[in-house]
């Protein structure tokens, strides 16, 4: 009977104990932020995904009322300051601002040789931003529409050249996509970089490419390119004009490149909702829009759960791309 008594009492001390534990941890996660957060963007200043991460670093630091401080850390394709933050404590204080895209495809085309895994290493807060692709060719190639550019393709094997800025840029990744799914004998020009491809493309030495809309925008406007679809569900604002892909005449090659906020795994679930609920407001203002859309990105509002499973979609449909074009890094 006395150990009865015993096994009660202490049951009741480890209840005691427990709820006292979780009322703490609900506290702690009830008043974070308490110091600094850092914003690690993988890429040097100036480029979109370091403007956008601004963007929502100095609105969520004063939604927060804490600081949220952008560290740049560039190199490796974006990889160093991803695998920086994959490995940093998952405590809701160390932050990725990554171009979601293009860390898909990395994860695939490097994986084993990276030092983090993206599905397991990293946790979505949320998709913020979706800048969109579009199909461009030099004028001087005699095709107006996509259907006539896959047309003139499948007339002309091996000769029609396409640039990309890299193996592992989202470009050369919507391009590969079309070249699969219209069956097409192609050839790749790659380049370090979309501003020296854009260069050939004017001046004619490639014909070709998949470009994002930024990097192109001003070069249609001014007719040293022709656009001929832009990768997206629905036509865009900045250009009005330009059919989709699928109204073009090509289904299934929707891309965008995608840009997020990623925290470490094992970061408390209460973090992550408290993070993604004041970024919804911030994505909700007409300010950020519009600063957002000087970049080429328009504002994407997602729950935790939502940008997850895009992030899978990203990783599954670039695996496949990546093993059907028999894609290497080199």
């Amino acid at each position: 009977m006395n150990l009865l008594k015993l096994g009660r009492g202490a049951s009741r001390a480890l209840a005691t104990v427990a709820a006292v534990a979780l009322f703490a941890a609900g506290n702690a996660f009830a008043q974070y932020p308490t110091k600094t957060i850092k914003l690690v963007v993988p890429y040097p200043p100036g480029g979109a995904t370091d403007v956008i991460g601004r963007v929502i670093a100095q609105r969520l630091g004063t939604a927060l009322g804490q600081q949220v401080v952008i560290d740049n850390r560039g190199g490796a394709g974006g990889n160093i300051g991803a695998e920086a933050v994959a490995k940093a404590d998952p405590d809701g204080y160390t932050l990725l601002m990554g171009a979601l895209t293009s860390h898909s495809i990395m994860a695939t085309l490097e994986k084993g040789n990276l030092r983090y895994d993206l599905s397991k290493d990293l946790v979505p807060v949320a998709v913020v931003g979706s800048v969109p692709l579009v199909w461009v060719v030099t004028p001087s190639l005699p095709v107006k529409t996509l259907k006539e550019l896959v047309d003139y393709a499948k007339a002309n094997p091996g000769k029609l050249t396409y640039a990309s800025s890299g193996a592992g840029a989202p470009q050369r990744m919507c391009a590969e996509l079309f070249r699969l799914k219209i069956g097409a004998d192609m050839i790749h020009v790659p380049y370090k970089g979309s501003g020296p491809a854009m260069s050939d493309l004017v001046g004619g030495q490639v014909v070709t490419m998949c470009e994002t809309v930024p990097a192109s925008l001003q070069l249609i406007k001014s007719g040293k390119l022709r656009a001929l679809a832009v990768t997206m569900p629905e036509r865009i604002s900045m250009l009005p004009d330009v059919p989709t892909a699928a109204e073009a005449g090509v289904s299934g090659i929707e891309v965008a490149s995608l840009f997020g906020v990623m925290a470490p795994a094992g970061t408390p679930a209460p973090i992550i909702a408290k993070l993604n609920a004041e970024i919804q407001k911030i994505l909700a203002t007409p300010e950020a829009q519009e600063q957002m859309l000087l970049q080429g990105a328009y504002a994407i509002r997602m729950t935790p759960e939502q940008s997850g499973e895009r992030i899978r979609k990203e990783i599954a449909q670039w695996a496949k791309v990546i093993q059907e074009a028999k894609i290497t890094s080199n």
